[in-house]
């Protein structure tokens, strides 16, 4: 039997293959909520059925949090192991939805057909391009293309408390040649891509104290320091008049872009003016020296996420607020040390402050950013897989957002991710009315046939 037959089987099984991610898609598995523990359950269940059905080896493992499910099948080289997430985001604000976010559908577009709920795109659509591939493999083959394990999590969208703990336990059992993640997209919503970069995340929440109590501002305006003035005086510093970010010794470890991967990035002709003026904006913001695809994916940044103090609700009250707040966060890349920025940042600030000023920390994440070697024998064979299949060339590019299980793979297995996904820009993954087309889940399947066929 060959590739077409395979590629035959999942066109023709695909009526079947998108009512299972329908049947999965009604489990409400938000990981975050204690209140939905036992829906987690039930689709790490659901998830080790399915895998059974094929002839899978799998089962649910135990953690402090949800389970993992693990599943081994087939021999021989090379060995691939195939990652995704089976738990979702909190569907809040429910008002915002056309319709119940776990009643999933099938509905007609202006741009297509297109698979609408909550999970859809991220990550269960894409969880289950892999599964249905290989599902197609063995009902055509009657055996299994190589060696693979099977790694599914249900804490992706809560932090992954569970997971390094995990993967260092059961290290041995997983380790693997490659670990394929299926988590991404496409570039521009049309070509294929296999994602080389992803930046890494430090998050820090500061609050700045002046005066032990919040005062009346026109008995006190004018000689009580205001901590907001202060707040705002230390954000406005992070940035120079060039985009470029003031923080001491942040730049350390930010390489320069290979030419080689400069030259791809520009023949993807990029449209930054349409990218931006779909969120109605127009020029980009970051370092003016670079490109903007260098802007958002291979440069770190400094953002201010939230920053608030003193009085906010509706009408006006003249108070000179005690403290003022702010979230700032930070994408790293190359071999930016995260713990390294964080004192560096923290130093700055308390270098900034007036004498009556006090400031306290609280860092949220501190992770690295993650890069793969294009020169490893298996991406090249995969890239031509993906052009084949959707008749375009795929490119290697970099992810402005981080995705920690990639450099788990690598500190803690040893194990080069490979990074392929089918997701559109306009999925509003974590958003109302998430979906996942219909054309992304069927190529995608096809995608994954291709690369296994040219891997093996």
């Amino acid at each position: 039997m060959s590739l077409d037959d395979v590629l035959t089987q999942i066109d023709n099984d695909l009526p079947a293959a998108t009512d299972r991610l329908l049947e999965l898609l009604r489990i409400p598995s938000i990981s975050t909520d204690p209140a939905f523990k036992a829906d987690c359950d039930r689709a790490a269940d659901w998830l080790v059925a399915d895998l059974k059905s094929m002839g899978v080896e799998a089962e649910k493992r135990a953690t402090p949090g949800h389970p993992m499910v693990v599943g081994h099948v087939g021999e021989g080289k090379p060995h691939l192991l195939f990652y995704g997430h089976y738990d979702v985001q909190p569907v809040d604000p429910l008002n915002l939805w056309d319709r119940d976010p776990f009643d999933p559908a099938i509905e007609d577009t202006d741009k297509g057909r297109v698979i609408r709920g909550r999970g859809a795109a991220d990550d269960k659509g894409q969880l289950m391009t892999i599964l249905e591939a290989l599902r197609a493999w063995k009902e055509v083959k009657g055996d299994w293309p190589c060696r693979i394990t099977f790694f599914l999590e249900g804490e992706e969208e809560s932090g992954s408390p569970s997971l390094i703990p995990f993967m260092k336990e059961n290290a041995e059992e997983l380790k693997a040649d490659v670990a394929m993640i299926c988590d991404t997209g496409l570039f521009e919503s049309k070509t294929p891509a296999i994602v080389t970069m992803l930046r890494g995340l430090l998050g820090e929440e500061l609050t700045i104290t002046a005066p032990d109590k919040d005062l009346h501002s026109g008995m006190f305006g004018g000689i009580a320091m205001n901590p907001i003035r202060v707040l705002s005086k230390v954000v406005a510093s992070l940035h120079d008049d060039e985009g470029r970010i003031t923080v001491p010794g942040f730049y350390d470890g930010v390489p320069d872009l290979p030419e080689e991967l400069e030259a791809q990035w520009q023949g993807l002709s990029f449209d930054h003016a349409a990218f931006l003026g779909d969120v109605g904006l127009s020029k980009p913001a970051g370092e003016q020296d670079r490109t903007p695809l260098e802007m958002i994916w291979s440069r770190p940044t400094c953002d201010v996420n939230g920053i608030w103090g003193g009085y906010t609700g509706d009408g006006f009250k003249t108070v000179l607020p005690s403290q003022a707040h702010a979230k700032i966060s930070f994408r790293l890349v190359g071999t930016q040390d995260p713990f390294a920025i964080r004192e560096s940042f923290r130093t700055m600030v308390r270098e900034m402050l007036p004498e009556d000023c006090t400031v306290e920390f609280s860092g949220h994440g501190a992770g690295p950013a993650s890069g793969v070697e294009t020169g490893h024998p298996m991406f090249e064979p995969a890239r031509k897989a993906l052009s084949d299949e959707w008749q375009i060339p795929a490119a290697y590019i970099g992810c402005g957002g981080s995705i920690p299980i990639a450099g788990y793979f690598q500190s803690i297995l040893g194990t080069e991710p490979m990074l392929i996904g089918f997701g559109k820009d306009d999925d509003q993954i974590h958003s109302p009315n998430e979906k996942y087309d219909m054309e992304s889940f069927h190529k995608g399947i096809r995608s994954w046939a291709r690369i296994l066929d040219a891997l093996t």
